[in-house]
């Protein structure tokens, strides 16, 4: 048994600053995106990313059927981005996403990875998707949009 709490360890793991994605597939349902920051990169050779997604979410089973997906690291500038990705819907957003190798991405990010998926682990309520990269772009001119404390911020400060 554990001393703590969910919200307890969900508050402690806030601690840590992170930068905001929206993960996103395309499925012959459509279209599909969330915003997360259970992103991370895996291996430089092969070059492997992953991303965390709650068994229960929606984006689970999108991404399994369709078996790739795209990470889009949000610029500073694109917090009603991640808000909207994040159930918080704005109508002007609907159509936002753009293609890149037939996969939706955010226009205006400061780097994008397309993947196809080489792996899933099973962690806990969540499972690891594994993917290889099969493309990547970097806009070294933004920077990007953080999260920490249930906050937004970002690194202009660094410049």
């Amino acid at each position: 048994m554990s001393d703590f709490d969910a919200r307890a360890l969900r508050d402690a793991c806030g601690s840590f600053a992170t930068g905001v994605t929206v993960i996103s597939t395309t499925t012959d349902e459509g279209d599909h995106g969330m915003t997360a920051n259970a992103f991370m990169s895996v291996s430089l050779d092969p070059p492997l990313i992953t991303i965390s997604l709650d068994r229960k979410s929606r984006m689970h089973t999108k991404v399994r059927k369709a078996g790739r997906y795209a990470v889009s690291i949000l610029s500073q500038d694109m917090q009603h981005v991640a808000m909207h990705f994040a159930g918080r819907h704005n109508p002007d957003l609907s159509d936002i996403f753009v293609r890149l190798h037939d996969l939706p991405v955010m226009p205006g990010s400061t780097a994008v990875f397309l993947t196809e998926v080489v792996q899933e682990v099973d962690a806990g309520d969540h499972t690891l998707f594994i993917g290889r990269v099969t493309h990547l772009e970097r806009n070294t001119l933004a920077y990007p949009l953080l999260f920490c404390g249930g906050k937004f911020g970002s690194l202009e400060v660094l410049a």
